[in-house]
């Protein structure tokens, strides 16, 4: 008897200390790869912003505002120029997605047009969905220099003024929902310019 509770405490004895040294192995690993992975997140989101309201000269990723919108937050970057304001980047987001949570980065300028959208993360369906990423079709070129303030951001089969995606009708409408989601968080910002006629 006593043999048999020497190999089950050797049992438990080895499986505490392989336990113990692989979370210490997680834990160290985890440890060494977190700040590289901020700091890759964070340069991807500045080459978006840069992508979507160019020639700042500051860094707009100091100059952020966070507004928590549907279940998260979404972030305003203020873009300038010196003393002037060029623009603001909203990193947005929709869940509507037909591969589920997508990510986009809008750049407006100072009376809410559209300068451009960069797209930062998305589950989308390669050779479908994915044609909303730049390099895939010039889908994203329809919303530049539009103001969602007059250009209704549905596509046409929802009676809006946006032309979907070939056989991606889901993606488009999702995209549409991340900018409208955008344009409310700068309208409820107050960083739109009230022009006076």
């Amino acid at each position: 008897m006593a043999k048999k509770e020497s190999t089950f405490i050797n049992m438990v004895s080895t499986l505490l200390v392989v336990t113990l040294v692989s979370a210490g192995l997680l834990g160290s690993a985890y440890a060494l790869t977190k700040e590289p992975i901020r700091l890759a997140e964070l340069k991807k989101k500045n080459e978006a912003i840069g992508v979507v309201v160019p020639g700042f000269d500051n860094e707009p990723s100091r100059e952020v505002e966070k507004l928590f919108v549907d279940g998260d937050t979404l972030y305003l970057y203020t873009a300038r120029k010196g003393d002037e304001v060029l623009g603001t980047a909203v990193e947005t987001f929709t869940n509507k997605g037909f591969g589920g949570n997508f990510k986009l980065m809008v750049g407006f300028d100072p009376e809410g047009s559209i300068i451009d959208i960069a797209v930062i993360s998305h589950a989308e369906t390669p050779g479908l969905g994915n044609k909303m990423e730049r390099n895939k079709s010039d889908f994203h070129v329809q919303f530049i220099g539009k103001n969602p303030a007059s250009f209704n951001l549905a596509v046409k089969k929802d009676r809006g003024d946006v032309d979907a995606i070939t056989a991606s009708t889901i993606t488009s409408r999702a995209y549409c929902d991340a900018v409208n989601r955008a344009y409310g968080a700068l309208v409820e910002s107050g960083k739109l310019k009230v022009t006076s006629e």
